[in-house]
């Protein structure tokens, strides 16, 4: 896929490798998906990601001197933003291993350390202060597992922030809404030009 370093729209502090706005996410797998082969999710700064990195980047108390885990971190840039807030640690997770190259570049490209790694939820541990997710409940399987880490960790501690711009599996009385943005998208990925994205605390 040709990859841009550009400046995140809503977030334009931050550069990231992007997919072209024409880009759909499955131009390089010919149109098709395959289990075998993942979307390149990570090549595009979905409108809950993008909410989130939003919100740590004017409210850097959230997560200052902190701990940070982003968690199905596709490109990384909530935790980049977090990283660039003042956390004290960031360590950005997704399951797809081009992901976790993806995160590498992009923290490079911004002049931040972040520490990536191929993870799935069900095998992590909750260290951190911070949890952050943007965009994570897309299909009803993955939301029942997302729903089920989340609430371990808060249950155990964490602050937990989650960027989502009303997709249909989100446990919206999981969460109390703490502010609200209005996500400029490509139509390519979501047949319109914004969606208002909200950004909920566990």
């Amino acid at each position: 896929m040709n990859l841009r370093l550009t400046p995140v729209p809503l977030v334009p502090e931050l550069s990231l490798h992007l997919a072209p706005d024409g880009a759909g996410l499955f131009d390089g797998t010919g149109g098709t998906y395959s289990t075998d082969v993942p979307p390149p999710f990570w090549a595009f700064a979905w409108a809950g990601g993008r909410a989130l990195a939003r919100h740590v980047l004017d409210h850097p108390e959230l997560v200052a001197g902190r701990t940070v885990l982003d968690v199905a971190a596709g490109g990384g840039v909530a935790a980049i933003a977090a990283a660039r807030a003042g956390a004290a640690a960031v360590r950005a997770v997704d399951r797809d291993p081009a992901a976790v190259a993806a995160i590498g570049r992009n923290a490079a490209a911004n002049g931040v350390a972040v520490t990536a790694a191929a993870a799935d939820v069900g095998d992590l541990t909750v260290a951190e202060d911070v949890v952050l997710a943007g965009d994570v409940f897309y299909d009803r399987t993955t939301a029942d597992r997302m729903r089920v880490f989340l609430r371990g960790a808060a249950r155990a501690g964490a602050i937990v922030l989650v960027g989502d711009p009303g997709r249909g599996f989100f446990p919206a009385g999981l969460f109390t809404e703490v502010a609200r943005y209005d996500v400029p998208v490509p139509p390519a990925l979501e047949e319109t030009r914004s969606l208002r994205t909200a950004v909920w605390r566990a």
